[in-house]
């Protein structure tokens, strides 16, 4: 799996949980997650923070 697929997987997962809680902090978060069409972040700071992530679980 990549970082893309890797990304795309936690959405879905926060997704369950937002359906499960209606949590407006999760929310907020997909909402920054969106996906455009070119793989970029509605936030761009969220994709350089998932990386980071990511870069730690490979250490």
């Amino acid at each position: 799996m990549d970082e893309l697929e890797a990304y795309k997987a936690m959405q879905i997962f926060l997704e369950k949980i937002y359906n499960q809680t209606s949590s407006d902090d999760i929310g907020s978060l997909l909402g920054d997650m969106i996906l455009l069409e070119d793989n970029s972040t509605m936030d761009a700071a969220i994709w350089n923070d998932w990386i980071e992530s990511v870069k730690k679980v490979m250490k």
